[in-house]
């Protein structure tokens, strides 16, 4: 299929991931309620009796209702969300900027959004559609107080929201949110890859024999990409399409995304169905790509460490969400090549190795953390834990770390207190590493 045949089920996919997607639908349905309630016209004959003394007697009090009812909700939305964005704001500049939209576009602010948004629309049908001078029908009465029952729904959601937005930016809320959403999608990444297609090779894959160049037509983060689409494509025309980019990575209009390994150039239609395997975005997201999580939660130490917020026990917080994390990934061993149902290679890409991913995530908070000593010790203990489950090589790159943190700790400590607390937690707890008995003895060959 060409990618001008799923242009539009790619843009159905992307309102479903927005924002506006549930206050959309919630929209909708309340519109409709409205609509039933204005466009049929019921002989009050045909409703119970015991509902008669909810008709209201003149025009003028129905209207003055809905108005004061419409005027309330307007205001009320105003000040939720109002109120919600200083507080997101608040907690993007205390903690990390990308958190925001998170925080955002979680399911239930937008519920709560589609329901404000729902009320004020079926208020907005009743006022506007006419009464003809008359007073309110009985089934256009109960409508009105259909409406008074939408608004006391909404005071109820207010409450909620109001609970629920200051809940969501705490720093343990927050943080453990991106814990979860990481290990999930750590989660997906090891089932997806028990598939006996799933290949890991030690030498990275590079293209042979005759190798034709696909280029980018579009700038963005490179999310995701549909790899066994990919692998069928190739199979198609007997080929090989190796990736030139790592999940996650900004690229720029023209650059060679893919070296395809084939005997003659491919066509241009067939080009074009592999670059719409490609998910751009525009930010970082953990669902898809498990580094995003633990890139956030890092910046989240740094900034937490910086002089402005000044806050150790985040940066710690972070540094035990990503020791139980990189665990997670020290025991699972990335694919880097997909074959078809005969065994024959037909897709390879990148991985980032565990000492690329370590070194992006503890060397900035060694960094901004250097003067102070429990960050140093609770990285070294993080090291310490990493090395009970790591094989030979991983187990290198970890004492390497840990001789690095060692040699802060000693340009740290300036007298004998200092050095008395630190000599005391330098071998304690379980571990592999290799470490001197205190900071003033030579570390071990």
């Amino acid at each position: 299929m060409s990618s001008v045949l799923t242009w539009p089920f790619r843009a159905v996919k992307t309102f479903r991931h927005s924002i506006a997607f549930l206050p959309s639908q919630l929209a909708l349905a309340y519109l409709l309620l409205g609509l039933a309630v204005v466009v049929p016209s019921l002989d009050a004959a045909t409703l119970p009796d015991f509902l008669g003394w909810l008709k209201f007697k003149d025009q003028d009090t129905a209207r003055t209702l809905l108005a004061t009812l419409i005027a309330a909700m307007i205001s009320l939305m105003v000040f939720s969300f109002s109120m919600v964005m200083t507080v997101l704001s608040q907690a993007g500049g205390n903690f990390s900027h990308k958190l925001v939209f998170g925080l955002i576009t979680e399911r239930h602010h937008q519920w709560v959004l589609g329901h404000y948004l729902g009320t004020i629309l079926f208020i907005l049908i009743l006022l506007i559609v006419p009464l003809n001078g008359e007073a309110p029908s009985l089934w256009r009465s109960m409508g009105i107080y259909l409406g008074v029952v939408m608004v006391i729904h909404c005071l109820g959601l207010f409450v909620y929201f109001i609970h629920n937005a200051s809940q969501s930016v705490q720093i343990n809320a927050i943080t453990a949110g991106l814990h979860r959403e990481t290990r999930l999608a750590l989660e997906r990444l090891e089932s997806q890859q028990r598939d006996a297609r799933w290949r890991h090779r030690e030498t990275p894959p590079e293209p042979g024999g005759t190798w034709h160049t696909i280029h980018s037509r579009r700038s963005g983060y490179i999310q995701n990409v549909k790899l066994e689409a990919l692998a069928d494509l190739a199979e198609s025309i007997d080929a090989v399409i190796h990736l030139n980019f790592s999940l996650g990575d900004f690229t720029v209009e023209e650059f060679p995304l893919f070296k395809v390994e084939a005997s003659r150039p491919p066509e241009e239609s067939w080009c074009r169905d592999v670059l719409a395997q490609l998910a751009y975005v525009q930010g970082e997201t953990v669902e898809d790509l498990y580094i995003n999580g633990l890139t956030q939660l890092m910046e989240i130490a740094v900034k937490a460490l910086s002089p402005g917020i000044n806050d150790p026990g985040t940066a710690r917080l972070c540094i035990h969400q990503l020791t139980e994390l990189l665990i997670r990934r020290l025991k699972l061993v990335p694919s880097n090549a997909l074959t078809d149902e005969q065994g024959h290679i037909r897709v390879t890409w990148p991985i980032r190795p565990f000492e690329t991913l370590l070194y992006r995530l503890f060397i900035p908070i060694l960094h901004y953390g250097k003067d102070d000593v429990s960050i140093d010790l609770a990285l070294l203990k993080a090291l310490k834990t990493l090395s009970l489950y790591a094989k030979h090589r991983e187990l290198e790159v970890i004492q390497a770390h840990a001789d690095r943190v060692i040699a802060t700790l000693r340009q740290l400590a300036r007298d004998g207190l200092d050095h008395r607390f630190i000599d005391e937690r330098l071998n304690s707890g379980e571990h592999r590493l290799q470490l001197p008995g205190t900071l003033a003895a030579t570390p071990p060959p």
